[in-house]
């Protein structure tokens, strides 16, 4: 399920995946197909996950990677969880393809 909330994102950000939703800072994305994907991996992730440990892991990494980089956008940018994201969604059909766990390939 898609949601839009515009007031809910920081800065850049335009797209968050709570599972088992898919928040938008603006209706206009919900036609952006390759951000639609990116979010979908991340629900793949979360439910391979079992939800709770994936919000662990992702807030665990970004910590120890700010410590690391001395900057949280960075941080934010080389979570395995975003990498992957990242780097396949613009492979439309990556969520079919998508091996359980991919995410470590990017750690």
């Amino acid at each position: 399920m898609i949601l839009v909330f515009k007031h809910f994102f920081y800065k850049n950000y335009v797209g968050l995946s709570l599972w088992p939703f898919i928040f938008l800072k603006n209706d206009t994305l919900k036609k952006d197909k390759y951000l639609i994907n990116h979010e979908r991996i991340h629900l793949q992730q979360q439910k391979e996950l079992l939800i709770i440990p994936f919000y662990i892991l992702y807030i665990s990494e970004w910590l120890l990677r700010s410590l690391y980089y001395f900057d949280s956008y960075k941080a934010y940018q080389n979570l395995s969880f975003e990498r992957e994201a990242y780097i396949n969604e613009k492979n439309l059909e990556y969520i079919t393809e998508r091996s359980t766990f991919s995410f470590i390939k990017y750690l």
